[in-house]
């Protein structure tokens, strides 16, 4: 139902005692006459659509206007279906256009074949639509035949201006004071229908309360607002409203709704009349205005297939000024189609799509830089220009600029001087005129708008030590007439100093005349000092290099006097002990690896391997004060645990943050039991009877972590013919594989060596695979069949 405007709501029949008869009586006249128009409306729209079946049956039975009535009445009667059914399957089978497609789609989706009053509601929408003078009566039909039956509440039908502003020129079942606040929405404004023409396509809102898009009428439901074009061009958008939230709609519903927007385009078109025969006008202007302009332009009219669809646009003039893309020319272009001069132009993102959008939705396109593609003999070629396309009425103007190369050169000059510092001078000698481009004004500290100095005068402007090399360039230039260059500083009025480079040569002419001096400055401040400052980090990056150098031959010459790469076999109380100690290659990695064998008083046997952790000098010495401190521990008779934990005392109290680890034996040659203790090191291998073993790791913290702590000792009979290996990280860890794989990797190659224990140790160190560029001490201990004593050798 329409709502009735502020005007009807005052004339409703007046509620309590106190109304006179007179206004009631008044009240009620009004409402009869309002619904008889309404019903003579709706009689209108109906008879217009059997008038309308009836001019299909003349044309097809070759009758009168009378005979095609009565046939119509009874072919109704023999199908059993309203007259107005009848017509409006009779016109859609002669039509075979969109409202015939879409009731077609329509009764195809569904099951009941009642929905063939679908074609009916079309239909007479349709011929109201048509018999109405105005594009309000339209919004009313539609809502009534059309809008309604699909449960919304409200039309507004919208008309574009060529601003892409949108003005209301239609509404139904919206409230007057409503539509006139909604009169005119400027260009910009966000709402549906302006989404409609920028898109150029449907939109659906399922609940405009979600959407923050501001509209006419209800907030809260479902919206539908769908372009209505004609010939390629935006003539405005029909807004539907639903009262509440809507689902998803079926593609029957949106061709239906698509159908009822391209009829409102043929009252748009009729209520545009006057403005049609204003675009004439305009386009006239628009010629006169191309004509006026510096650069290209060419005014374009559109051009419509038989069915009214925009399919290119005609060459309707072409300035004086016009420069063709292929360079042909002009009247070869004038009157020519855009897609035939221009074939290129149909590519996506070209110009026949830009020209297409701004004629719909009048939009004006501008870009200070696109790439416009031609083909010249087949061959594509692209150039850059600047592009303007603005819609005028039914016209279109488009203004293009090819970038000029010389242009181009001097922004790439101008770029390249401010990107290095450069500024270019020129003096004339005979009036001399002195040209300084921007840089040089910023050089001297000078204002844009000061005069420039002389190069006569660079002596004065300069550090007192780069005077006399001032004079010298000068006289290169001025006297000699030859290109000179220099490098001095240039002392500002703000007393700020600049580092500078000047390049400058003389013009002469055919007789050596000087006729002026061209030249530039470059600023090398940055340059200078960066210069000085890589010097100065180059001299202290020297000194480090010498003394880390030093450091590290220190530690070497430290290390091998306390750790020589290899010794001679010991042989004590049948026991024979062979030593192998690699350090690293490189100097700045010499590490803190220490083996030591020692017969005591006792006659027991010291064996000790230990590594300190870090490099170079520290751990160097590091590494022999532990060493040497174990070595006085052992003379008090202690056993191994005892002496490591008195090492460790020392390696937390004694010295500068030492932490080490480290294995200490004692080896009883009367009774063959060695018994040992271990700081964090890695366990020793037993090899017995071609097996090899690692022993158990026994408890026990690194050489200086804790104050106070105690060692687990071990006992371990030796047999003859055993072998037992005591070693460092070096002889096997690698970065990319677990230290247990690399143990069990040792404890496989050390089963399978043969020979002498030298020999043995020597293949060991020849088969290590480990990579962490670490110091590598190994020491094997043999055990043979003597018992009797016989001096170390």
């Amino acid at each position: 139902m329409i709502e009735p405007n502020s005007d009807d709501a005052a004339l409703e029949p007046a509620s309590g005692p106190s109304a006179p008869p007179a206004v009631t009586r008044l009240a009620a006249t009004v409402e009869r006459l309002r619904n008889q128009v309404q019903q003579a409306q709706a009689t209108a729209d109906g008879r217009a659509l059997l008038e309308m079946a009836k001019g299909v049956l003349v044309e097809r039975l070759r009758c009168g206007p009378a005979e095609a009535a009565a046939q119509l009445d009874t072919l109704s009667a023999q199908s059993g279906v309203t007259a107005l059914e009848l017509a409006a399957e009779l016109v859609n089978q002669a039509a075979q256009d969109k409202i015939g497609a879409a009731v077609g789609e329509f009764l195809l989706g569904t099951a009941t074949p009642a929905e063939s009053a679908t074609a009916v509601r079309l239909r007479t929408a349709e011929s109201g639509l048509l018999a109405a003078g105005d594009t309000q009566r339209v919004a009313e039909a539609l809502l009534e035949h059309a809008a309604a039956p699909l449960g919304a509440t409200a039309v507004a039908i919208w008309s574009a201006g060529t601003d892409s502003s949108l003005t209301l020129v239609g509404f139904a079942g919206i409230a007057a004071p409503e539509a006139e606040r909604w009169r005119y929405v400027p260009p910009g404004v966000a709402t549906p229908a302006r989404q409609v023409l920028m898109r150029r396509e449907a939109l659906w809102i399922e609940d405009m309360s979600g959407s923050g898009l501001p509209s006419i009428g209800d907030r809260h439901g479902g919206r539908a607002a769908l372009p209505v074009a004609a010939g390629g061009k935006l003539l405005g958008v029909l807004e539907i409203s639903w009262p509440r939230p809507i689902a998803p709609q079926p593609p029957q519903i949106h061709r239906q709704l698509e159908a009822l927007a391209e009829l409102c385009a043929h009252t748009l078109e009729s209520d545009l009349t006057a403005v049609r025969a204003a675009e004439r006008h305009a386009a006239a202007e628009l010629v006169r205005l191309a004509d006026g302009l510096f650069d290209p332009a060419l005014v374009l009219t559109p051009h419509l297939d038989d069915d009214g669809t925009l399919t290119d646009f005609r060459i309707h003039h072409v300035n004086t000024c016009f420069v063709d893309l292929a360079g042909r020319p002009s009247g070869l272009v004038h009157g020519s189609l855009l897609l035939e001069m221009y074939p290129m132009a149909a590519t996506e993102g070209q110009l026949f799509e830009l020209t297409e959008h701004v004629f719909a939705t009048g939009e004006t396109y501008r870009a200070d830089r696109v790439a416009l593609t031609e083909l010249v003999d087949q061959i594509p070629l692209t150039v850059a220009a600047a592009l303007s396309i603005s819609r005028h009425g039914d016209a279109v103007l488009m203004v293009w600029r090819i970038e000029d190369e010389t242009a181009r050169l001097a922004s790439l000059l101008q770029h390249a001087q401010r990107l290095g510092r450069v500024g270019g001078f020129e003096e004339n000698a005979a009036t001399s005129e002195i040209t300084w481009s921007e840089q040089l004004f910023g050089l001297y500290g000078l204002p844009p708008s000061g005069e420039p100095i002389p190069l006569s005068e660079l002596p004065a402007h300069v550090h007192a030590a780069d005077a006399d090399t001032a004079r010298r360039f000068l006289r290169t230039l001025l006297r000699y007439r030859r290109p000179a260059s220099t490098a001095c500083r240039l002392i500002r009025s703000d007393g700020v100093t600049r580092h500078i480079r000047i390049i400058a040569e003389p013009v002469l002419d055919a007789a050596g005349h000087l006729l002026a001096i061209r030249g530039a400055y470059q600023d090398v401040s940055s340059q200078h000092w960066t210069e000085i400052a890589l010097s100065a980090t180059r001299d202290r990056l020297t000194h480090t290099e010498v003394h880390a150098a030093e450091q590290s031959r220190l530690a070497r010459q430290l290390q091998q006097a306390i750790m020589p790469d290899a010794q001679p076999a010991t042989d004590a109380f049948g026991l024979r002990i062979a030593v192998r100690y690699r350090p690293t290659e490189q100097d700045h990695l010499v590490g803190g690896d220490w083996y030591d064998t020692l017969v005591l008083p006792s006659k027991e046997i010291l064996v000790s391997v230990g590594d300190i952790t870090g490099h170079g000098i520290a751990a160097a010495t590091g590494m022999v004060v532990l060493r040497n401190a174990l070595r006085g521990l052992a003379a008090t008779g202690a056993g191994p645990g005892q002496m490591m934990s008195w090492l460790n005392q020392v390696a937390h109290h004694l010295t500068d943050s030492i932490f080490a680890t480290a294995i200490c034996g004692l080896y009883d040659p009367h009774t063959r039991i060695l018994r040992w203790a271990r700081a964090g090191h890695l366990p020793p291998v037993l090899i017995r009877a071609g097996r090899a073993t690692p022993l158990p790791e026994l408890k026990g913290v690194i050489l200086g972590a804790l104050s106070e702590t105690t060692y687990e000792e071990g006992e371990l009979r030796l047999e003859t013919d055993d072998t037992l290996l005591l070693y460092t990280d070096g002889l096997i860890e690698r970065r990319d594989r677990e230290l247990d794989d690399c143990i069990q990797r040792l404890l496989t190659l050390s089963a399978e060596f043969t020979g002498t224990l030298d020999e043995r140790l020597d293949q060991l160190l020849d088969g290590s695979d480990a990579d962490t560029d670490d110091d590598t001490c190994v020491v094997g201990i043999e055990v043979g069949s003597g018992q009797g004593f016989s001096s170390p050798r």
